[in-house]
């Protein structure tokens, strides 16, 4: 019962903070505007958008099949697909939680361990972020007037400035702080024994240990160029699914590609933020970024609406169907480790 109470507690935490940034995003938006500009966009264009997206969720499934062989498994593309989107509908509960949900959805179907799968979607993550800070460097490049504004006065001087205002804090608090990392410190040197013997720890170490037997995988792949290729593919994708929601509306339809890398760059740091699926988040950095090329905030909110609200009910249709397609099979026989 408890552990209800806390899921439900981390979930109303998490949907606050998206509420929150829901009100920065739709602030002083009149909605009537809002309604009319949604009602005219041109809905193609966003369609063409889904099939990228859908094209996308194809090749991660198949990159993930890739990560997962050195294993030695080898799942069907349904099952994984299936446990992948699975993941996507569970993150619109809780932030981060998709990646245990696929783990668990893909180890119900073919009794692969879950705390390797857990190894194989860390890599999978790293390189989305290995990509989204390559793309942060071309955007930087090709759009350094838009972006070093944008980067300047809505992170850089608001952290310098938050950094400046904790270097004010009275030095008891410090001293404080200073005490308790000490006695935290010295008390898990004195209980360490205790820890080590206790069969938590144990099951953490042997959790620990498969994650890492997972993480090696990115080194024993036999498909390398293979992965590589999905991997410029699915971002390939995630360009295009961004670029062509422009022409849906006639304030983005000028818009460059440079300019969908940048909305592209700065809506994977929205989506990244500890909030249900991007939800808020999105729209509010989304919607600030577009400002910077003279468009309404108004038209901002109606495109980021249009961006993620598109991607979220394709997700939410195909995580509702794969989730019941994962749950309608049988569980098959348990196999070890060829």
């Amino acid at each position: 019962m408890s552990k209800i109470i806390i899921t439900v507690f981390k979930a109303l935490l998490f949907l606050s903070v998206g509420i929150f940034f829901l009100y920065l995003a739709f602030r002083d938006i009149h909605f009537s505007e809002l309604l009319y500009g949604l009602k005219n966009a041109d809905y193609s264009w966003v369609l063409l958008s889904l099939f990228f997206a859908f094209m996308a969720f194809v090749s991660r499934a198949m990159r993930w099949i890739i990560l997962i062989e050195p294993l030695g498994y080898k799942p069907s593309f349904k099952n994984t697909f299936y446990a992948l989107m699975s993941g996507y509908l569970a993150n619109f509960l809780l932030p981060r939680i998709g990646e245990l949900t696929r783990c668990g959805s893909l180890n119900r179907t073919d009794r692969i361990p879950v705390d390797s799968l857990l190894g194989t979607v860390i890599i999978d993550r790293i390189f989305d972020v290995l990509m989204l800070l390559l793309l942060l460097a071309v955007v930087f490049v090709l759009k350094i007037d838009f972006f070093g504004e944008f980067m300047t006065e809505n992170i850089f001087i608001p952290v310098f400035e938050r950094f400046s205002a904790m270097l004010n804090f009275p030095a008891l608090v410090w001293i404080l702080a200073g005490f308790f990392i000490f006695a935290l410190f010295v008390l898990i040197l004195i209980i360490r024994t205790k820890i080590v013997k206790n069969r938590l720890f144990g099951f953490v170490g042997k959790t620990a240990y498969g994650v890492f037997n997972g993480m090696k995988t990115l080194f024993r792949m036999k498909k390398k160029w293979q992965f590589i290729g999905h991997t410029l593919f699915i971002w390939a994708m995630y360009f295009l699914m961004t670029w062509v929601v422009f022409f849906s509306l006639p304030s983005t339809s000028t818009l460059q590609p440079a300019d969908a890398l940048f909305l592209l760059v700065i809506g994977g740091m929205g989506m990244s933020a500890p909030v249900q699926a991007g939800i808020g988040a999105y729209h509010w950095i989304v919607s600030l970024g577009l400002t910077l090329y003279n468009i309404p905030r108004e038209e901002g909110i109606i495109f980021a609406v249009i961006a993620h609200e598109s991607q979220a009910l394709l997700m939410i249709v195909l995580g509702t169907f794969s989730l019941a397609m994962v749950f309608l099979q049988k569980k098959p026989s348990i196999k070890t480790n060829p």
